[in-house]
């Protein structure tokens, strides 16, 4: 084998998003890999590598479990769990063994079976009345902190980190961050594998129940079941694939994973921002590519607070523009950049391992011009942003080749 200087999505599908009380994450992954290796014309015979991500059965071996059902091939399987980044880091590990030369060909899955989960994150409250106070653990805490100095629990997290840009920023509030989860509503209906397909007026998203102010129930992701896969591939066997399928293959233009660099403001609340502001500038220089060059985004938006802060944070704005930019309609379908063409996590839903496969999915289908009701016409660039608190941040670049 020899080291590949591109690598090339030519295979892809995803589940729909929704509970499946009657499978379980073999047959969703299963679903989902044996889909994509249709769509590129490729059997489980033809792959050097398999890669898949799931972090609720993370101990569990669902990668061989679905070789079983797909063809046990002998091929290495790599298992990986990276928080919502879970399915983004399967995809990586598979781009790197292809840019080194060690596959020619490879399978990435990302499959969760969460169902109705409770709120994620967080340690929790000690239970019951601490009469003791002695020093404990690897920080010598005397109690929990969760509650008390800060929030590990999703919600609160990102609605901290919502009213801090909002406090340092003019032009951001609590109508702002409800746009974002109006537009991703909207979106949503046009697409038949998100998981709710309905619309809400702004009105109606401000009026719900508050989860963690300023996020409604409206503007949160739900939880559920589902899997995504991508078959990647090197140089050398796109050029061997015929015209149909050469058409159809999609360029990974940059793949990054970031983890969290030291910041002061992390050791109250997870920083999210750093280390996306970190892999987005490293994606677009790996890939020579502006932000103002995208013709879509599928961004982490687990909640509308975390949608608005990444406009920022992946410079699909000025600094600091992030209120002015959903208010000029700039991430609509119709805007400057669509971001979340696809319902985002809002609607789509967010199957944590499934998710960053799920974005590459989306993207990959609009360039390749068939998407359908929800195409971005002319799309030829792209990006995909996911981030698992933890933290790990992936970013994507993919491009159409020119005919």
């Amino acid at each position: 084998m020899t080291v590949s200087d591109t690598v090339w999505i030519i295979g892809a599908s995803m589940t729909k998003f929704g509970r499946y009380p009657d499978k379980d994450v073999v047959d969703l992954g299963s679903e989902a890999a044996l889909a994509a290796l249709a769509d590129s014309g490729k059997t489980i015979f033809d792959m050097d590598l398999m890669a898949v991500g799931n972090l609720y059965e993370a101990n569990g071996m669902v990668g061989q479990r679905i070789q079983k059902q797909i063809g046990q091939t002998g091929i290495p399987c790599y298992n990986t769990a990276n928080a919502c980044a879970t399915g983004a880091s399967a995809v990586r590990i598979a781009h790197t063994a292809i840019k080194a030369g060690e596959a020619r060909m490879a399978i990435a899955v990302g499959v969760e079976q969460m169902g109705k989960s409770g709120l994620l994150g967080g340690a929790g409250r000690a239970k019951g009345d601490r009469k003791v106070f002695e020093p404990s653990g690897r920080y010598g805490a005397v109690m929990s902190p969760e509650g008390v100095l800060g929030t590990g629990i999703m919600p609160g997290v990102f609605a901290q980190a919502g009213m801090e840009y909002a406090r340092q920023h003019d032009g951001v509030g609590f109508e702002q961050f409800a746009r974002v989860a109006e537009k991703n509503h909207k979106h949503s209906v046009l697409n038949p594998l998100a998981q709710y397909q309905k619309e809400f007026s702004l009105e109606q998203i401000m009026g719900a129940e508050v989860v963690a102010y300023p996020n409604t129930l409206l503007m949160c992701c739900p939880t559920g079941d589902g899997a995504a896969a991508v078959v990647l591939a090197s140089d050398e066997v796109v050029r061997q694939l015929d015209p149909d399928q050469r058409r159809r293959a999609v360029k990974i233009s940059a793949s990054v994973l970031t983890s969290d660099p030291w910041t002061e403001s992390a050791q109250v609340q997870p920083d999210v921002n750093t280390l996306t502001r970190q892999a987005a500038d490293q994606a677009y220089e790996q890939a020579g590519v502006d932000p103002q060059d995208l013709d879509l985004v599928e961004l982490h938006d687990c909640f509308a607070t975390a949608e608005l802060l990444h406009y920022d944070n992946l410079r699909l704005c000025e600094p600091g523009g992030a209120g002015e930019f959903i208010d000029s309609g700039g991430p609509w379908r119709d805007g400057r950049i669509p971001v979340n063409v696809s319902g985002g996590l809002i609607s789509k839903g967010h199957p944590l391992g499934a998710t960053g496969v799920a974005n590459l999915y989306e993207v990959t289908t609009h360039l390749r011009g068939e998407a359908g009701d929800r195409q971005i016409e002319g799309a030829k660039v792209g990006l995909t942003h996911v981030i698992g608190l933890g933290s790990a941040c992936a970013v994507h670049i993919l491009e159409k080749p020119a005919a």
